[in-house]
């Protein structure tokens, strides 16, 4: 507990600095970072399996998407749509390079899964904090909305979990987590998004509590989704780089889906 306390201290300090006190390059560099770091853990745990990935290509073509993203770099209409298709035919042409074709559908597959995972979803969180349309709020108070109804989801699913938690969720993917636990990180998410209305005024409360539902409900999948790649991997952790967290994995597993759905919402709801 000591040591998740201090990490996440450490965290939150970082994070607020970084969304609301730096310009937007270091914004991008350090979610380019987590970016590389969250692929290099993903793809790690693959390894684990013995599973033949493309470790240094996914983590290369990865950390190009944000940065891709920061520069506006879109030479067509339906970029995100080529961009996909020039990945997946990259990555066969990869394949029909190795001496051997076995595991060859899980080589690509898995890669191309990991790079559009982590990097793809997590990338909207750039795409957030550039957001420069006068009828939306800032940027910076966006992403900051994000991480609090998001992390808040965390935060509460473990302090209630662990306090009341008597009745297993989905044991098999994650043992100690309860349904309890669920309901409780799903009220602080709620509760979360409705004290944004004080950074936020232009928000509705319609809005804020659908976002709360739809996020504090997503956060969770997103969390469940990375125990059950953990427990596919026989590993409890992504990694122990952050002490008493675990790895970057853990630490934005419940923003992969909840990053683009916020940002979708925002740009056709808002």
């Amino acid at each position: 507990m000591i040591k998740r306390f201090i990490s996440s201290v450490i965290l939150i300090s970082i994070a607020v600095i970084t969304i609301f006190f730096l310009p937007d390059w270091v914004f991008v560099l350090v979610s380019t970072l987590i970016i590389g770091l969250g692929l290099y853990e993903f793809f790690s745990l693959v390894q684990k399996k013995g599973i033949p990935i493309y470790k240094p290509f996914g983590i290369i073509v990865g950390i190009c998407i944000p940065i891709s993203i920061y520069f506006r770099f879109e030479p067509t209409e339906k970029w995100e749509l080529a961009f996909m298709v020039a990945l997946c035919l990259l990555l066969f042409l990869l394949q029909f390079m190795r001496r051997s074709s076995i595991d060859a559908l899980s080589a690509v597959s898995i890669t191309f899964f990991g790079i559009l995972y982590i990097s793809w979803f997590f990338s909207f969180i750039i795409k957030i904090r550039l957001i420069t349309d006068i009828t939306l709020p800032e940027g910076s108070k966006l992403v900051g909305f994000l991480l609090l109804v998001s992390k808040l989801g965390d935060i509460g699913a473990y302090l209630i979990g662990s306090r009341f938690g008597r009745h297993f969720l989905i044991p098999r993917i994650s043992p100690k987590k309860s349904i309890e636990g669920a309901m409780g990180g799903f009220i602080f998410s709620l509760i979360g998004s409705l004290i944004s209305k004080t950074f936020l005024p232009s928000m509705s409360y319609f809005h804020l509590i659908t976002l709360g539902i739809l996020l504090g409900i997503l956060a969770q999948i997103g969390d469940l989704s990375e125990s059950l790649i953990k427990r596919d991997c026989s590993s409890k952790d992504s990694n122990t780089i952050l002490p008493g967290l675990g790895g970057i994995l853990d630490l934005i597993d419940s923003l992969l889906f909840t990053t683009p759905v916020f940002y979708f919402y925002i740009r056709m709801l808002l």
